[in-house]
């Protein structure tokens, strides 16, 4: 069973990306935030996703290509409401 602090990589990663966490109202985005934790805490790249957290600019365009949920993330950059952040 995965430990439930690994999801909060996923929490951190969102937050670079500006993506807000369950902000989605429909099934379709929760879904997907669901999918996001789901798949953050079986990652096998915690170790290098912590360390480019740790020295990522506040705010980023892009997760980093070894991250799973890099397509997801970026649907829910693209679906959420409100304004863009581009850095």
């Amino acid at each position: 069973m995965p430990e439930p602090q690994n999801s909060l990589l996923a929490y951190e990663m969102m937050e670079h990306l500006g993506v807000a966490p369950g902000a989605g109202d429909s099934p379709g985005m929760s879904l997907r935030y669901a999918a996001v934790l789901r798949r953050c805490a079986n990652c096998r790249c915690k170790n290098v996703c912590q360390d480019w957290l740790d020295c990522a600019p506040a705010m980023v365009n892009f997760a980093p290509d070894f991250c799973i949920n890099a397509d997801i993330l970026f649907e829910l950059q693209c679906d959420q409401a409100g304004p863009r952040h581009v850095v």
